[in-house]
């Protein structure tokens, strides 16, 4: 399958992309090949072949997850440039 020069314009008119003519030529070719691959792709015989999901059969091996306090509130606001008693203080925010 072979793609026009109009078509592209077209793409890059809706993609908003501004293209020289060597760029619509180069553009034009990349197209001409990725379409050219999706065709012989469609040509395979593809019935009773599973999808493939995962790219290997191994499984992740993920720990529980605790919750294991390893600061104290006190530790953490004891390095704070400026601190309430139990708040970290910062400057306000303005628009």
């Amino acid at each position: 399958m072979k793609i026009s020069k109009e078509e592209i314009n077209k793409l890059a008119h809706l993609s908003r992309l501004e293209l020289d003519e060597k760029a619509v030529e180069k553009m034009q070719a990349d197209m001409d090949k990725i379409l050219d691959f999706v065709a012989q792709i469609e040509k395979l015989d593809i019935e009773g072949v599973e999808p493939l999901t995962y790219m290997t059969d191994e499984t992740n091996v993920l720990r529980e997850d605790t919750i294991v306090q390893d600061i104290t509130h006190a530790d953490a606001l004891k390095n704070a440039p400026d601190a309430d008693t139990d708040y970290f203080r910062v400057s306000t925010v303005k628009k």
